[in-house]
């Protein structure tokens, strides 16, 4: 289906969009990125670098899209991804998980969301909440309790930051609160973009730069500056504290950051329940490769003995066939939903959804396959470098 004004054919026109619709310093902020942004472009561009085997007779005529990630069923193998504070649109992380649900799949919400778990969970009961390591181990299992309270069906916990903020291409001026620097500060580019303005004069509020989520319910508020340097101060996890929160969760069970074999075995021997490939969409330490070279060789170290997701880089279905067919259970999404948040609201996120899903079923149809269940390696056209290891897979 064409453009339209309503509907973007593709998240790259849906990325277009929401550069015109928001002001520069929030785009820039989702943009995101690391330093020289290597690790960022790689995550897409490795993608294209992988072709496909297809086939012309016998296509099936219907395709099954369906599968399970943390014992949730999901309609079609993408997962919306935790991201945090979503001043994009005065709905945030309720507009996301609305959508989501309208699709049939799940959603990761962060431990530094803009909206509180109560609320976001009311619109999509097929919720994961994400944390990260921030303060003491009864902190950590405060907010853990408080997300099973709230019917959360499965616990991520994400690893894969190093706090380097440093861009060849300058950082956004994000605010710690609404304040009079703030205003002076964002007045020139958000006039600039009066469908904005218009958005939140409508919603007769202001965007909430507090994190919710990180204290118990009745608690003061933080801001996200405020948590982010909790965050910075609290020392990284061991393997023992990630088991022991593992053991007291005692329900599903993902660690998100893998991108070494190793890790990805100690995963399994603690006891997770699924591990997401992921370097935080090129925001963790540049020129780590992108997640789909990393992929194969995660898969080799644990089969089957835990789910294996990845994250970094998907921005249509078929870069999902190439994931699964690599060995992956299902993905994960984070700019390209933002990107349609950013667009369209609510419904530039169901957008999205729809695009990459149509998208699955018609390369699974170019493939010949009436399944993902089917996909593997053979059906792909993999470089002998690809993997950057001299492994072939």
């Amino acid at each position: 289906m064409a453009s339209t004004r309503d509907w973007f054919e593709t998240v790259a026109e849906a990325q277009r969009r929401a550069k015109k619709r928001l002001p520069k310093p929030v785009y820039l902020a989702l943009l995101g990125g690391a330093e020289a942004g290597a690790t960022m472009d790689d995550n897409v561009g490795a993608f294209r670098e992988l072709g496909f085997r297809p086939r012309i007779a016998d296509l099936p005529a219907s395709r099954e899209l369906s599968t399970t990630v943390m014992g949730q069923e999901i309609a079609f193998p993408v997962l919306i991804s935790p991201t945090g504070v979503q001043a994009v649109d005065p709905d945030g992380e309720v507009a996301v998980a609305k959508a989501a649900n309208q699709l049939g799949t799940a959603m990761g919400l962060s431990s530094f969301a803009s909206k509180p778990i109560e609320e976001v969970i009311k619109e999509n009961e097929k919720l994961f909440f994400q944390s990260y390591w921030v303060g003491s181990r009864d902190a950590m299992l405060a907010r853990a309790e408080r997300a099973r309270a709230a019917g959360a069906k499965g616990l991520i916990v994400t690893l894969d930051w190093v706090f380097d903020s440093r861009r060849d291409w300058g950082s956004p001026f994000i605010p710690e609160r609404i304040n009079a620097e703030a205003v002076r500060k964002y007045a020139f580019p958000v006039a600039a973009r009066p469908g904005y303005l218009y958005r939140w004069i409508r919603s007769g509020s202001l965007p909430d730069l507090g994190v919710p989520n990180l204290v118990l319910p009745g608690e003061e508020v933080p801001t996200f500056f405020g948590a982010y340097g909790q965050w910075i101060q609290t020392p990284a996890p061991t393997w023992d504290d990630l088991q022991w929160l593992r053991e007291q969760w005692g329900g599903p069970f993902m660690i998100k950051g893998i991108t070494h074999p190793d890790d990805a075995r100690r995963a399994v021997d603690i006891g997770a329940t699924a591990i997401s490939v992921s370097n935080h969409g090129g925001n963790n330490l540049d020129s780590t490769p992108a997640t789909i070279r990393l992929l194969p060789a995660v898969v080799d170290a644990v089969g089957d003995q835990v789910e294996v997701l990845l994250d970094g880089g998907i921005r249509r279905g078929s870069d999902v066939v190439k994931a699964l067919a690599l060995g992956a259970r299902a993905v994960l999404i984070g700019r390209a939903y933002l990107w349609g948040m950013g667009a369209n609201g609510e419904k530039g996120v169901n957008n999205v959804l729809v695009i990459i899903r149509d998208g699955i079923s018609e390369t699974l149809y170019g493939l010949g396959k009436s399944s993902i269940h089917q996909l593997t390696p053979d059906d792909l056209v993999i470089p002998a470098d690809f993997t950057r290891s001299g492994r072939k897979h």
